[in-house]
């Protein structure tokens, strides 16, 4: 056996599950059709691919899990537009999809003061029974809901942010024009879970989508943390890059 073959899915032993061979089968078909295209009938696929409609449905699922196909009750199923691919770095989200040529803007779902705790306490540099304010929101690329965000930043040096800030726009800018503040450094993890029910709610999105979880502590050029952020994307729809220099 290749190694080709190895990478492209098969294993050592070279038994293909039969849904495997049709996932490949119909990413040819989805790159003939293009961006947008109706999927043919499930019947008519299993018949031209001469498996059971069920293993169809697995291939499809999958797909569908992975960002390639977008399924509308009512309507079909389609190719979905490629994926987002943000590059990781202290970038403002704005910037970010302006530079991929996407409409960025962000809807607020929760703004409240809260004590810092033991946690966010250690992050942010402040006492457990500091307050925090708490910003959350969902953050949409042309209208369309990629992530949920909730931002932590101390209130005994951003006391005026509730009033000052409205929410719906760019916080990194805000930052910088309000405080003079510039983002220099920041420690984030990534990793992936799935989103809890009220979570898939304000994303519109199936509890059972795999999800990238963001989670980082800000500093400013003077090295005092500004901010800890935990951001749930769909990772149906955006991923992010990175370049390394040895």
């Amino acid at each position: 056996m290749t190694v080709d073959a190895v990478r492209g899915g098969v294993p050592e032993h070279g038994r293909v599950p039969k849904y495997f061979v049709v996932k490949n089968q119909l990413l040819n078909l989805l790159a003939e059709l293009g961006e947008g295209a109706l999927l043919p009938a499930e019947r008519q696929l299993a018949v031209a691919y001469g498996v059971a409609r069920s293993t169809l449905r697995q291939a499809i699922s999958e797909l569908t899990m992975e960002g390639r196909l977008r399924a509308y009750r009512g309507r079909g199923t389609f190719v979905a537009a490629p994926k987002l691919i943000q590059p990781l770095g202290l970038h403002s989200y704005t910037e970010a999809l302006h530079a991929m040529g996407h409409q960025p803007s962000r809807r607020v779902v929760t703004v409240d003061c809260q004590p810092a705790g033991s946690s966010l306490a250690a992050d942010l540099g402040v006492d457990a029974t500091d307050e925090v304010v708490h910003l959350e929101r969902v953050l949409l690329a042309d209208d369309e809901p990629l992530g949920l965000e909730s931002t932590y930043l101390p209130v005994r040096r951003f006391a005026d942010l509730m009033t000052d800030f409205d929410g719906t726009g760019s916080l990194y800018q805000h930052m910088t024009d309000r405080y003079g503040i510039r983002y220099a450094e920041a420690t984030e993890r990534i990793e992936t879970v799935l989103a809890n029910p009220r979570e898939a709610m304000l994303l519109g999105t199936n509890p059972a989508q795999p999800m990238l979880l963001m989670q980082r502590v800000s500093a400013d050029q003077d090295g005092v943390p500004i901010e800890r952020v935990r951001s749930l994307y769909r990772g149906d729809r955006i991923g992010f890059a990175t370049r390394l220099i040895g």
